[in-house]
């Protein structure tokens, strides 16, 4: 492998004059907007790009990656910059892939139920053009984020325990190669025996190996009813003992979401929710027609209240299932404003579902040794919760707790059977995990990365360690 351009000069004298040529006034190197391409969410970290391009079409994309190939710069796509590991931030500097601006929606099929975006089309643009067709795209990752970013990082969220997640909904890809190459994989029947699986390849590969510009997509059907219903319960054990009951009977849930008491804490104080107790919460949401919603809504109150549930809220209207919910769809507003002046490193585990009530206990235990402020907030109709750990930026020793805490939670579901990231995937924070769950087969992702990135040059430093894209 030859090695990545190793300066900003070295840039500027060699790859910039091109980029400016194809691009014009869409390669940009001003400060704020390189600073603004410098990170995602979730971690405090961040570094420059030398430039930003920002791309039109998949042509664009393809020269651009030509280009940088061509000159070992690094390339890394950027969409919202809503991912939470670092995926976004170049560490080796090199253009940042801006394909925000690629926001067409290419076909809507209603009677197949799927449709193909550009990669820069977000979940509520897309459900906005939707609405009148009756149909809607199922997966919610909580965060305002493009589509094209969600299959980069295999997101999932709220809908995850009815509808899956972007492995699941995803038909296929249009991706360029580090080479430019355009090609197009999968396709819009439902299944296929034809070749090497190419799109979950690329699902969930964090833009490693290539850049994904469109996504054809499955869609559902609006549900003819759909109902809210909120619990609050006296402790931990008794709420997670409610999911896992419900799932055990064949309860059929949309979404079940679990906030601890610390986490009702700072939903109650950020959102004013006066009409909940600082106790652990289930939300839940049901989907279908109005006798099963209302059965499944029956079932799962008197289910609750054999493990201790109480004060069980059901609305079906939309704007009263939007207040029941106010406090799970602001958690993360609400965890950042708990202590003010404090930053946030958010991490996510997910377990098998009998293990997860052993694994939540013990990293509740966890928190409490560590002295650490730490809301935990969960999917648990998958088995998939996520910490919240605050601490002070301007003491390290902080920085460092937190860390560690996060690292336990990450080893910690490993050896419950489990993975590090249920949905937030790998970028630079989680990488250490990877050998740890993985073993041999580490070695295959980094020999498949060096084949089709044989210069390294796509999202150095992410996802694989120790191998192929470090430099």
């Amino acid at each position: 492998m030859q090695p990545l351009i190793q300066s900003s000069s070295d840039f500027d004298a060699i790859a910039l004059p091109r980029l400016v040529a194809l691009l014009g006034d869409r390669i940009v190197n001003s400060r704020v907007v390189r600073e603004q391409h410098g990170h995602g969410e979730g971690l405090p970290d961040s570094a420059m790009p030398d430039a930003v391009a920002f791309a039109e079409t998949t042509e664009e994309v393809s020269a651009i990656a030509a280009i940088c190939n061509e000159t070992r710069t690094p390339l890394i796509p950027f969409g919202a910059g809503s991912s939470l590991e670092g995926h976004v931030v170049p560490l080796y500097g090199g253009v940042a892939l801006d394909l925000s601006g690629m926001t067409r929606i290419i076909e809507i099929n209603a009677e197949s139920m799927d449709c193909r975006v550009e990669a820069g089309v977000t979940k509520e643009q897309l459900n906005t053009e939707l609405r009148s067709s009756g149909l809607f795209f199922p997966v919610d990752p909580g965060a305002h984020a493009t589509l094209g970013g969600m299959a980069a990082t295999r997101a999932s969220g709220t809908n995850a325990v009815r509808y899956g997640t972007m492995r699941e909904v995803t038909l296929g890809l249009t991706v360029v190669t580090p080479e430019g190459r355009i090609i197009r994989t999968g396709g819009r029947a439902r299944k296929s025996s034809a070749g090497l699986d190419l799109t979950r390849l690329y699902v969930g590969s964090e833009g490693t190996l290539g850049v994904i510009t469109e996504i054809a997509l499955k869609l559902s059907g609006i549900p003819e009813t759909i109902a809210s219903a909120v619990c609050q319960f006296p402790d931990m054990e008794s709420a997670v003992g409610t999911v896992i009951a419900a799932l055990q009977i064949g309860i059929s849930v949309a979404r079940i979401e679990l906030a601890d008491q610390m986490q009702m804490r700072a939903c109650i104080r950020y959102s004013k929710l006066d009409e909940f107790q600082e106790l652990p919460t289930l939300f839940f949401e049901f989907h279908g027609t109005p006798a099963v919603v209302a059965e499944q809504t029956e079932t799962m109150q008197s289910l609750a209240s054999d493990f201790g549930g109480s004060g069980f809220q059901f609305a079906n209207r939309p704007e009263e299932r939007s207040r029941l919910w106010t406090a799970r769809h602001n958690a993360y507003f609400a965890n950042v404003a708990l202590i003010p002046g404090y930053k946030l490193i958010g991490t996510d585990a997910c377990v098998p579902i009998s293990e997860l009530a052993a694994c939540i206990e013990a990293t509740r235990k966890d928190i409490a040794e560590s002295g650490m402020v730490a809301p935990l907030v969960g999917h648990v109709g998958d088995g998939n919760f996520h910490l919240a750990i605050l601490f002070d930026p301007d003491r390290p020793e902080e920085r460092k707790k937190a860390e560690a805490l996060a690292s336990r939670v990450s080893l910690r579901a490993i050896e419950f059977g489990g993975t590090c990231t249920g949905e937030h995937g790998i970028g630079i924070g989680k990488m250490r995990y990877m050998e740890t769950e993985h073993g041999d087969a580490l070695d295959v992702m980094r020999t498949i990365k060096a084949a089709l990135d044989p210069n390294g040059i796509m999202n150095p430093g992410k996802m694989l360690p120790s191998g192929m894209g470090e430099h």
